[in-house]
């Protein structure tokens, strides 16, 4: 049986820097779906480049509630593990295989950071069950558009 997953693909726009501000680049894909096709949350998953390389991902989806609250604009912020090159430009595909937690406003920075450094370790503990080769195939979606797969 295939497990089902969440799968989003879109081009890697620059934002605020925040996120490598704190130590943890992110490759941001907006979402055209701004009321939630898939709900606000931290995930584990893959990331594929234009080459076809895959590399695990903590994944963020949402409005980053800890600097802009409700009124943020959704997008997927996916931080590729082991990863440290430019992807701006670039089309990435992402998917989402497991929910870790919902998103929530944190009083700080560091607070933040703490949280951060538990999805990764998360994320990366998933994606090593659930290997790459395995992902089912993404079909075609137009930019921005998350849509369930699988199973």
């Amino acid at each position: 049986m295939t497990a089902e997953f969440f799968v989003v693909r879109g081009q890697v726009e620059k934002g605020d820097q925040r996120g490598r501000e704190l130590g943890f680049p992110t490759a941001n894909i907006a979402l055209r779906d701004q009321d939630g096709q898939v709900g606000d949350g931290v995930w584990a998953g893959w990331a594929e480049r234009a080459d076809g390389t895959r590399i695990a991902a903590a994944v963020s989806v949402g409005r980053r509630p800890t600097y802009y609250g409700a009124d943020g604009y959704r997008l997927v912020e996916a931080h590729l593990l082991d990863f440290g090159g430019d992807l701006y430009g670039e089309v990435l595909t992402v998917w989402l295989g497991h929910h870790l937690r919902e998103q929530e406003a944190y009083p700080s920075s560091e607070a933040l950071i703490a949280a951060l450094d538990k999805d990764i370790a998360n994320a990366a503990a998933w994606a090593a069950d659930h290997p790459a080769e395995n992902l089912p195939d993404p079909g075609d979606a137009g930019n921005g558009v998350v849509r369930r797969i699988g199973a």
